[in-house]
């Protein structure tokens, strides 16, 4: 056929697969639709438009003098309360308004007071002892059928609204994230009918809907493996600490919570209040067995026997693995708190609890999802927690990590995020420990990301190789990446608040009267800054690795710089630990924080394995003594024994290894070439100010140390080799010149380009 003749064939557009089908103009308001996994329909974004000041406040407003605001829906109470999480007076009786509460009809506008459900509990017989339970057994008995009817009454009829329509705290569904190359096409998604609720029942589960781009799969609880044991469970767990399971709550808010604040705490409470049933077993397991770590710290509980934590643990262990066959926020919150303590650190949970994050979409940006705007906050909290699980884990570990930036889309954290900081506290010195709280956790997923970093950039295997290849040039890679990253943490610590510096006032002085306080206020800063020290000394110990190599060409003047900035910031980290108060040992201190400590121990002996002559070693020698005999003081019982004792441990270890290391010559004093390099500084040749430039601190940590105390703060420093190695007492007194001669002339591509010529 002749190109003239063919058929002229008019295209059209493209037809989308899967068009959003209109929604109805109606919201179905009946109690049926909650009964199997539904959800209660309400504000669908942080955005709802205002529809005014309310004509009387609600109760909760009320109380805590809040401007009370509706939204153009007001079925679920007021806009403070949605943010925060709790229930709203306008809900069971919205003035003016004729709706039915559970059955009640208010026709008055006036709280109608709704039958409780009662339901007796019969006494769970104990299981035994045995490690291995029969969780494969699905059929169940009539006591645990009766009492899963109870829970889910009363997370459909007789509960509060703030969990009927959230995607990770349902009482009887959990949710599976349906990621882009499932088994589900999400071009197709769109043509199951939705209803108002966003949810869509399919033969599989149903489709919950929370934004254009995202779905997730809802499942039943009870088709779970462990399900018919959840109530026998939490019974167990409540029986091991009764009759203190409110102190305990109690403890853990105070303690714990305002440095790790990855539990909705009005949430918590008001479960709480209508019974420790509603809980998942393991988180429960985890809250009580944190807050027993402070079992003293409360005047009533510290003369009666402390609960059986070992057996809580194991509770919490057992009822975890069967938790995450039906994973919800509360799996990843327990496992968390878990790892927490100092002997509950392992690599493995960690892994899980990456994937159990992934299946829940923690990973993902939830800003503008259809959720309660309490539980966005919730999510983005917990997401980053477990980023920081996962980094410091990989530090201490020596493993490489689960999360990739590739696949991280968490927002930044932002004051909306914390809801706790504006409702929790009446009194003032409460509000300030919120506060702090908030900061601190912010703070520490800052350095988190640039700890992140430097695991990118120095210890995955890629790199390693790349600094392989350089050959001779190594070091002057390492020292040219290590340049910005360096800046990044003088920068973080120049610009921390002041309420959560060391030299803080309420952080030092004011808390080593602490038995003076009523409430025996404490301070977690101190694992912060702990955790910058050993951001500092992973940075530097990759530096002094590579100095010592044998392929390694570094200059000597630059060696000299390397080490002695090494020095100074091992010197600034021991009188770190030295400056701790029982304020500070007392409370709640990151999981790293032990490996942290022993770090500075570790970094320590490098320092003394590598030094050129006898007289460095005697030197380092004597200085990890007097940190040993420091952190053997902070040992006491009750003030971060198992953080310190781990420490001591390990450098007695590392020093018993040295004691093997053969003798250093002795240096002479007359030709080295350090020794021309501080006679050179000295003089101000290059441009130091009479003193050797690496122990100037401009850019290392003691930059950042505004205020640290003098040398005298240990025992053997007025020795001539550390007179001038401590930090100095103001940032106006800083030289920055030291450490921009130890990368001076190391551009980012220099250590390449020097490999390839």
């Amino acid at each position: 056929m002749s190109k003239s003749s063919q058929p002229l064939v008019t295209r059209t557009a493209p037809i989308a697969i899967a068009p959003k089908p209109a929604r109805p103009p109606y919201r179905q308001e009946s109690l049926d639709s909650y009964r199997h996994g539904g959800s209660m329909p309400g504000r669908e974004s942080a955005d709802a438009s205002y529809t005014g000041k309310a004509p009387n406040p609600c109760d909760i407003c009320q109380r805590f003098r809040i401007k009370c605001t509706l939204s153009d829906d007001d079925e679920e109470g007021c806009l403070p309360c949605q943010n925060r999480g709790s229930e709203c007076s306008f809900v069971s009786s919205p003035p003016g308004r004729k709706r039915k509460l559970n059955g009640a009809l208010a026709d008055d506008g006036k709280r109608r007071s709704v039958p409780r459900l009662h339901i007796q509990f019969l006494p769970f017989f104990s299981p035994g002892k045995s490690e291995i339970r029969r969780r494969g057994q699905h059929q169940q008995s009539s006591l645990s059928s009766m009492a899963n009817s109870f829970i889910e009454d009363m997370a459909n009829v007789g509960g509060p609204t703030q969990l009927r329509r959230t995607l990770g705290l349902q009482n009887d569904r959990y949710s599976q994230y349906i990621g882009p190359t499932t088994d589900f096409e999400p071009s197709l998604i769109n043509l199951s009918p939705f209803d108002p609720h966003d949810e869509s029942l399919l033969s599989r589960g149903t489709l919950r809907k929370v934004s254009d781009d995202e779905t997730f799969l809802m499942l039943p609880d009870h088709n779970s493996l462990g399900y018919e044991h959840i109530l026998e469970d939490v019974e167990e767990v409540e029986a091991i600490i009764r009759p203190h399971g409110r102190k305990l709550v109690d403890l853990y808010f105070r303690v714990v919570h305002p440095a790790f604040p990855i539990i909705q705490k009005t949430v918590f409470y008001e479960k709480y209040e209508r019974g420790y049933r509603e809980f998942s077993p393991p988180l429960l397991a985890a809250v009580y067995i944190l807050a027993i770590n402070w079992w003293d710290h409360d005047e009533e509980l510290a003369g009666q026997p402390r609960p059986d934590a070992r057996e809580l643990e194991r509770l919490v262990r057992t009822t975890l693995a069967d938790a995450m066959y039906r994973p919800k926020l509360s799996t990843v919150q327990a496992g968390l708190l878990l790892s927490q303590r100092p002997e509950g650190d392992q690599w493995a949970p960690t892994a899980q609890l990456v994937a159990i994050s992934q299946e829940l979409g923690l990973h993902l940006d939830c800003s503008n999802w259809k959720i309660p705007p309490w539980e966005k906050g919730l999510r983005k909290r917990l997401a980053w927690a477990l980023y920081m699980q996962d980094k410091w884990g990989a530090l201490v570990h020596g493993r490489p990590s689960h999360i990739m930036p590739a696949n991280w889309a968490v927002q930044p954290l932002s004051d909306n995020d914390f809801p706790d900081v504006e409702w929790d506290e009446d009194d003032v010195e409460g509000q300030r420990e919120i506060e702090t709280g908030r900061t601190l956790f912010n703070q520490m997923v800052v350095l988190t990301q640039i700890l992140a970093e430097i695991l990118d950039t120095f210890y995955t295997l890629q790199a390693n190789q790349h600094v392989k290849d350089a050959g001779a040039q190594g070091t002057h890679l390492i020292l040219s990446l290590a340049k910005p990253i360096q800046l990044k943490l003088k920068e973080w610590y120049a610009g921390l608040p002041s309420s959560i510096r060391m030299d803080n006032s309420f952080s030092t002085s004011s808390l080593s009267s602490v038995s003076s306080d009523s409430r025996s206020r404490l301070s977690s800063i101190g694992h912060l800054h702990l955790g910058y020290f050993a951001t500092e000394i992973t940075l530097h110990r990759r530096i002094i690795r590579s100095i010592v190599a044998p392929e390694s060409t570094l200059d000597p003047y630059v060696e000299h710089i390397c080490r002695s900035a090494a020095k100074a910031r091992l010197l600034s980290a021991m009188d770190f630990v030295n400056r701790l108060t029982p304020a500070h040992l007392r409370s709640f201190w990151y999981f790293a924080s032990k490996t942290n400590f022993a770090l500075i121990g570790t970094f320590g002996s490098l320092l003394w394995a590598t030094g050129p002559g006898q007289e460095e070693a005697d030197w380092y020698r004597r200085r990890l003594g007097e940190y040993r005999w420091t952190l053997s003081v902070s040992s006491k019982p009750g003030e971060g024994k198992g953080l310190t004792e781990f420490a001591m441990m390990m450098l007695d270890i590392s020093t018993g290894l040295l004691k093997k290391l053969p003798e250093k010559p002795s240096i002479s004093r007359s030709g080295s070439a350090v020794d021309m390099a501080h006679s050179s500084l000295a003089s101000g040749s290059l441009g130091g100010r009479g003193r050797p430039s690496g122990l100037s601190s401009g850019f290392s940590v003691l930059s950042g140390m505004g205020g640290a105390p003098s040398v005298g703060t240990f025992s053997g420093f007025p020795s001539a080799d550390a007179s001038h190695a401590h930090s100095p007492l103001s940032l106006e007194d800083v030289d920055e010149s030291s450490d921009e001669d130890m990368y001076d002339g190391f551009a980012p591509t220099a250590g390449m380009a020097r490999s390839g010529n």
